[in-house]
């Protein structure tokens, strides 16, 4: 083991086929730079047995359940019931990825919102964290989450934040947290950097979205688990502060939205 500041991957998706036969030795590299646990995501339900397996054959990995906004028009719209009976596994830890996305997937706007609803539902009766994908949709996501949670308070991770600074500030006015992945280490990501420095850094997680978006000096290349040490690194810098202070500040706010995963002993 390393003697590196501990991170969480906060989202990666290591069912997908860029990592067919590579799991453990995905796993081996993370735990060498510091990433102690990961959380899978299943972005479609038919393939949560799967993803359930991966979560159950190795201990740093967690795992969350959903429909994917992309996927919306070509699954079979998920239940509340669906949801909340899969979180009854000690380690599925969050509802989604959900959300809405109208850059690819405009035409499927209304049946999104309508499954954006239903996980919202699922994290309001688990008290799992909902975990939200969110793009070119920002106007109907904040009406959405500031309407929802007047229905009932629950939590959320906005994943791979790239939006705007008044979405943000709605995730951050209703107590939700913010999520760095790759694209915050990118040069020209300044204004999206600025955003995060003008969030409560209690709100902060990191994250790769594995095999997307790596973080320099891997941009370009297959996104794993271990390039959350990138991304940290980087923020850091963003936010002023010692590596490893931000990463331990990282792991607090990790504990204190994903619970469960918190409560969870992982075992060497």
């Amino acid at each position: 083991m390393t003697d590196l500041p501990s991170l969480t991957d906060s989202h990666c998706h290591l069912d997908f086929p860029d990592f067919e036969g590579e799991v453990s030795d995905l796993i081996a590299r993370a735990r060498e730079a510091g990433v102690t646990r990961m959380v899978t995501i299943c972005t479609k339900l038919v393939n949560e047995p799967a993803v359930r397996e991966i979560a159950q054959a190795h201990a740093p990995v967690f795992y969350a359940a959903g429909t994917h906004p992309m996927s919306v028009a070509t699954e079979p719209m998920a239940t509340v019931d669906q949801l909340t009976a899969i979180a009854q596994h000690p380690k599925m830890v969050g509802i989604g990825e959900t959300g809405l996305d109208y850059h690819y997937t405009a035409e499927s706007a209304q049946a999104q919102q309508t499954s954006l609803r239903l996980h919202i539902d699922a994290a309001r009766e688990t008290g799992l964290p909902l975990i939200i994908h969110s793009r070119d949709a920002d106007d109907d996501m904040a009406r959405i989450l500031r309407d929802e949670y007047r229905n009932g308070a629950y939590s959320c991770v906005m994943h791979c934040f790239s939006s705007s600074a008044s979405l943000a500030r709605t995730a951050i006015d209703l107590g939700f947290y913010l999520s760095m992945s790759g694209i915050t280490a990118f040069p020209k990501s300044n204004d999206l950097r600025d955003i995060f420095t003008d969030a409560p850094l209690d709100r902060v997680l990191v994250e790769t979205d594995s095999p997307y978006l790596a973080p320099p000096p891997r941009r370009g290349k297959r996104n794993e688990p271990a390039y959350t040490a990138h991304t940290a690194r980087r923020a850091a810098e963003t936010f002023g502060m010692d590596y490893a202070e931000f990463a331990a500040r990282t792991q607090q706010n990790f504990d204190r939205l994903f619970t469960k995963a918190a409560r969870y002993e992982v075992t060497p």
